[in-house]
């Protein structure tokens, strides 16, 4: 990240910002958004820059003195522009802020094994929670069903504004949990034991195996009738969709990646407490990992040994890593990933590895970079806007822009 440049008094710069940031865009608006600092995350961050936004799309991006601006385009002014930041795993929009049963959808406990179930069928775009993490830049979640149960349903990639809002991907990972919280509790409910799940697992992939190999057949009256639970799972042995698979003991990390080794699936993991113990195996195993929240409540279970160096020794690991808000089983059911990405960056991942793990990383993950994480022309106009350092914590969310259009315009 490029060394900071002098700071103009903070009141200055939330005064430009309140002052350009009134009235929300509509989406075909062209957009010169002016920056002190420009964080494109596609090389050294950009002195005095500006982002020109046209029809939804990022027109251009370079220096504010270089870099004309179309006849009328209308001048939005921060102290600090970054792309719009990716949630790389959180509940949002199926977890509710008022957590009462009738907004708590990410969980369903009444079967172990679920992976039919579709976060799309479930989310809600006018939830609060989805503005709330949008006021401090979040213009992308990748939010579904949660750790709970042992396959427990279906993740989307979604933008936090837009009627409808714009899906990414509507299939994005399948959700798996290895480890205790995947395990329901009371006597004689399957999965019992560690063993027992990734042997349940191991089954089911089986199965579809089976399935998918006598769907092809070219005789259709031996093809057998579809089936939800073994299409969802097909589509994983085939390749088009990853399971999202958190697990926090080294133990159900190893058994993760035997899995993963055994069936040639695609996987990312998720939380990862205990993933320093096996960083040259992930490595090898070209798994990248979701990292834990740095905030989340520890110090006993699975997670005792959950560390707020994790994403750091990752990263010096070449593996690949992204931030999260994760999921927070009280209310309000969300961290902030922006708050997750300072804590990372002060315990070793340092300013740009955070930003990258919250933007163009976390989009790779995601599968969705040739969209958003960055600002390039072509890609999808979605704009942070800051009144200083994103990762101090006196610095305030002043804009959010996405899709082109400004949806957030106070300082959070």
């Amino acid at each position: 990240m490029s060394p900071p440049l002098p700071r103009r008094p903070r009141h200055l710069a939330a005064f430009l910002a309140a002052a350009c940031l009134t009235l929300p865009a509509a989406r075909g608006e062209t957009l010169a958004v002016m920056g002190r600092l420009v964080h494109t995350m596609q090389g050294a961050a950009i002195p005095d820059g500006v982002v020109i936004v046209a029809d939804g799309k990022i027109a251009a991006v370079g220096p504010a003195a270089g870099t004309p601006v179309p006849e009328g385009a209308r001048v939005v002014r921060a102290d600090v522009v970054t792309p719009g930041l990716v949630d790389a795993h959180s509940v949002v929009g199926l977890a509710g802020w008022l957590n009462q049963d009738q907004d708590q959808d990410q969980l369903d406990g009444t079967e172990p094994i679920q992976p039919e179930l579709r976060a799309i069928d479930a989310f809600n775009p006018r939830e609060r929670l989805v503005e709330w993490v949008r006021g401090f830049g979040v213009t992308t979640l990748h939010t579904g069903h949660a750790p709970g149960a042992l396959v427990s349903g279906q993740t989307m990639v979604v933008k936090t504004a837009g009627e409808p809002p714009t899906v990414l991907r509507p299939e994005a990972m399948i959700a798996v949990t290895l480890g205790d919280t995947g395990r329901p509790e009371g006597d004689k409910k399957a999965p019992g034991t560690r063993s027992k799940s990734v042997a349940m697992l191991r089954a089911e992939l089986l199965k579809a195996a089976e399935y998918r190999r006598k769907r092809a057949d070219p005789d259709a009256a031996k093809r057998p009738a579809p089936d939800l639970r073994l299409e969802a799972l097909a589509r994983v042995l085939a390749g088009e969709i990853p399971l999202l698979v958190t697990a926090d003991r080294a133990t159900d990390i190893a058994s993760a990646l035997r899995l993963a080794e055994e069936t040639g699936v695609r996987m990312v993991l998720d939380s990862a407490a205990e993933a320093y113990l096996l960083l040259d195996r992930i490595r090898a195993a070209g798994v990248p990992v979701i990292v834990h929240p740095t905030m989340r409540r520890a110090g006993s279970g699975e997670t005792e040994n959950a560390s707020f160096e994790t994403a750091s020794r990752l990263r010096a690991a070449g593996i690949p890593v992204a931030l999260q808000s994760g999921y927070e089983n009280y209310v309000p059911k969300t961290r902030v990933v922006l708050f997750e990405a300072a804590v990372a960056a002060a315990n070793g991942l340092e300013a740009d590895g955070a930003l990258a793990a919250v933007t163009i990383d976390a989009a790779r993950i995601l599968g969705v970079a040739d969209r958003v994480g960055s600002l390039e022309p072509g890609k999808d106009a979605d704009l942070a806007l800051f009144d200083g350092d994103p990762l101090e914590y006196t610095t305030h969310c002043t804009g959010v822009i996405v899709d082109g259009r400004l949806v957030s315009d106070g300082p959070r």
